[in-house]
C-alpha cells in the first residue's frame, strides 16, 4: 500500500497552473523534504495534498484512497497540517491554540488527554513555560513553535508542514529538524516538509522531492542521490562545491550562473 501517491497532478489557482503533471509515490515512513526555488509550487504541493485546494486534473492519493473522498473529520484523523506561521489566533492563549489540533480526537469537550497531550507537545518544542501567554505576545520564532506543536498533538499518520523552521535561529532550526526525523523514525509516520535549506535537508531528509521551475518535477531519491551539483546548476543556476558532512552532502555555494555575462 502506498501512503501518499500522486498521479499527474496539475494544480493552479484561477486558470493559472502552477504545478504541471507531477506524479510520485511514497510507500515508506520517514523524513521527507521537498525544495526547489520560490514559485515552483512547493506550498501549492503540500495545500493539494492536504485536500485544501482541487487538482485541475490528476489525483492524489492517500492510504491509496482519493483525497477527496475523505471527510473533514476523516482526513484530520490521518494527516496533519501545519501551514506557514499564521496569527488567526491572536487572543487566544497558546494552550488553547495548541488544542484547536485535538479537533478530530475530541468528543463533546476537551479532556485531560487532550490537555497531557498539548503539554507534552509544547515541552517537545521548548515552549511548555509559555501555555498561558496569549499567541500575540509570542515572538515569531515562538509563534513558528507553536504551529508545530498545534500539528504534533493531532497524532496524525501523516504530518505535513509548510516551512516548519522558518523564522527561528539557527539552533532551533537544527533542532526542529533533528526532532522531527527523530519523530518519524520513532513513530513510523510520514513526516513531510517544504523547505528553502538544502543543508538541513540533505543532512536530515530519508527522502528527498526536488521541484523546478515551471511547476514540474525534477526528481527524488536519497539526498545523496539529488543534492548534487548538477542538480544545484540546473535547478537553481548556482555554482556550487559538494562536500561530505558525516556521510551526508553539504552544500557550499559559490556564484549564479551567467552572472559575469550579465555584468
Amino acid at each position: 500500500m502506498s501512503i501518499i501517491r500522486l498521479d499527474s497532478l496539475c494544480c493552479g489557482y484561477g486558470t493559472h497552473k502552477v504545478l504541471d503533471e507531477i506524479s510520485f509515490e511514497l510507500d515508506e515512513p520517514g523524513y521527507v523534504c521537498v525544495i526547489g526555488p520560490n514559485g515552483v509550487g512547493k506550498s501549492t504541493l503540500i495545500r493539494a495534498m492536504t485536500g485544501l485546494i482541487k487538482p485541475m486534473s490528476g489525483s492524489v492519493f492517500i492510504n491509496d484512497r482519493e483525497i477527496s473522498t475523505y471527510s473533514r473529520k476523516e482526513q484530520a484523523k490521518i494527516i496533519g497540517y501545519v501551514p506557514v506561521m499564521t496569527s488567526d489566533f491572536n487572543i487566544m492563549s497558546v494552550l488553547d491554540t495548541v488544542l484547536i489540533g485535538r479537533y478530530a480526537k475530541q468528543k463533546w469537550r476537551t479532556t485531560q488527554r487532550d490537555i497531557d497531550v498539548a503539554y507534552k507537545a509544547l515541552k517537545a518544542m521548548e515552549i511548555d513555560g509559555l501555555a498561558n501567554r496569549r499567541f500575540n505576545e509570542l515572538s515569531a520564532g515562538q509563534r513558528q513553535k507553536v504551529s508545530i506543536a498545534r500539528g504534533l498533538v493531532q497524532e496524525p499518520e501523516i504530518l505535513m508542514l509548510d516551512e516548519p523552521t522558518a523564522n527561528l535561529d539557527i539552533r532551533h532550526q537544527v533542532y526542529v529538524s533533528d526532532f522531527l526525523k527523530e519523530l518519524a523514525a520513532r513513530t513510523h509516520i510520514t513526516v513531510f516538509t517544504v523547505s528553502h535549506d538544502l543543508n538541513l535537508a540533505a543532512k536530515y531528509a530519508d527522502t528527498v522531492i526536488v521541484m523546478k521551475r515551471p511547476g514540474i518535477l525534477y526528481g527524488i531519491g536519497t539526498a545523496e542521490e539529488m543534492i548534487t551539483q548538477r542538480m544545484i546548476r540546473d535547478v537553481y543556476g548556482v555554482d556550487c562545491e559538494i562536500t561530505e558532512d558525516h556521510g551526508t552532502p553539504h552544500v557550499v555555494l559559490q556564484d549564479v550562473l551567467g552572472k559575469e555575462s550579465e555584468a
